[in-house]
């Protein structure tokens, strides 16, 4: 979720948004791993960030249950064990995601398909798929097999962190070197329209009013959201697109007591077929994620207040006609924000008395502060790998260009940066 990590106070009380965990750990050995060239790209040291590995995460169905760490051989060895007739299956696909290359590819494959070529178990395919689903498909039930050869990388091969301090700090560090490197930062207007001449672009006007000239445009609102800004329709007409609600819960200190001390975080399924595509009711709580954001190595004792994130699928529709009635609105927030807690607390324990503070924000809540259309985290199902968007110097970056997450989109600038703007120089 790499467009909405942000933070806001409430309370005097920091709320970090969208900061469950960053996927792509890699040690600093791994000199090419995508973390560390992104690193050597920006040129940020480890240590100005700060390593806290997950302890454990968990893929939890109502037939069986998987853990994976950092370590790929846990996985490995789960699925080993849970379903045995599987374990030389599993072996083979490894394989071939690691033979995979997933920037060559062009065409939409279904993963679905391709783990059915590998796995007879219906379960075993919905288990892999449900933390990848979650951590970046803008597909229903499905994804683009290329995106799940990089989210399966991420997320189970390299793994997930966090860093030492909160998002605020992270945001300050890159604030703070694109200030060192001559870069502006505009706050508190949007852009009303992209300028253009010919096949070129030559800059842009805010909602204030300001033009801005340029040289070159780095675009990284996502496809649909940029053709409009450009005066053109948008490119993928009638997709449904996927949207979530999440709700955060800041608790004292004695719900450690309560809480699974070993989980970092935990990706369920309610129901025995998986699904994962857009209810038709305000929120879907058959599956979803639940995240234990202080549940890192060396970080528990460290943090000054505990907290439960939950994150579900939402009909953005739905939310839409309930803010038509501003009160009506925020009562539906607070219902699902307590349905939340009650879909939970099952899985995690009775950590309803510890609540000291909650937040619960919507598809809408997303829309306002990202501009992506429908509130869809993950943007369109088309995407655009090489960036181009059929004007010589504007490049499409982020979500919509094929990265997700805090790494992705950082990898998504620095790749189209380099190969649409710096090898022309």
């Amino acid at each position: 979720m790499g467009g909405l990590n942000s933070y806001y106070y409430r309370n005097n009380r920091l709320f970090e948004t969208g900061l469950h965990a960053i996927t792509n750990y890699a040690d600093k050995a791994a000199k090419h791993a995508p973390l560390n060239k992104l690193l050597r790209q920006l040129k940020i040291s480890r240590d100005e960030i700060g390593f806290h590995q997950q302890i454990s995460s968990e893929i939890r169905f109502p037939e069986a249950s998987l853990l994976f760490s950092n370590d790929f051989e846990e996985l490995q060895q789960q699925i080993s064990a849970t379903f045995p007739s599987q374990s030389d299956n599993f072996q083979r696909l490894v394989s071939y995601i690691d033979d995979a290359d997933p920037f060559s590819e062009q065409h939409y494959r279904s993963t679905r398909a391709v783990l059915a070529e590998f796995l007879d178990d219906r379960l075993l395919v919905d288990m892999l798929l449900c933390p990848v689903l979650y951590y970046g498909s803008s597909w229903e039930n499905d994804i683009d097999f290329k995106q799940y050869v990089i989210m399966f990388r991420s997320v189970f091969q390299e793994g997930l962190f966090r860093p030492a301090g909160t998002i605020k700090n992270l945001l300050d560090l890159l604030v703070a070197k694109l200030n060192q490197y001559g870069g502006t930062l505009k706050l508190g207007t949007g852009v009303r329209n992209i300028i253009s001449q010919g096949e070129k672009i030559i800059g842009v006007t805010l909602e204030n009013g300001e033009k801005i000239l340029c040289k070159h445009l780095v675009s990284t609102i996502g496809l649909d959201e940029t053709r409009l800004l450009l005066g053109r329709r948008k490119d993928s007409q009638g997709d449904r697109r996927l949207a979530f609600v999440e709700s955060i819960f800041q608790l004292d200190r004695q719900a450690l007591q309560v809480l699974p001390g070993d989980r970092t975080c935990i990706f369920y399924s309610r129901t025995k077929d998986f699904r994962f595509e857009q209810p038709d009711v305000p929120v879907c709580y058959r599956s979803g994620v639940i995240s234990l954001p202080f549940n890192f190595q060396d970080l528990q004792t460290n943090r000054d207040s505990i907290e439960v994130r939950t994150t579900h699928l939402a009909n953005y529709q739905h939310w839409l006609k309930a803010s038509e009635d501003s009160d009506f609105y925020e009562k539906l927030k607070e219902q699902h924000g307590r349905q939340a807690c009650r879909e939970v607390e099952p899985i995690l324990g009775d950590f309803s008395r510890h609540i000291v503070f909650s937040d619960f924000f919507t598809p809408l809540t997303v829309e306002r502060f990202t501009g992506k259309h429908g509130g869809a985290i993950y943007g369109s199902p088309k995407k655009v790998s090489d960036g181009s968007m059929g004007y010589d110097n504007l490049v499409l970056a982020g979500t919509d260009q094929g990265f997700l997450g805090i790494v992705g989109a950082m990898l998504s600038g620095v790749s189209m940066v380099n190969r649409h703007i710096l090898s022309k120089l």
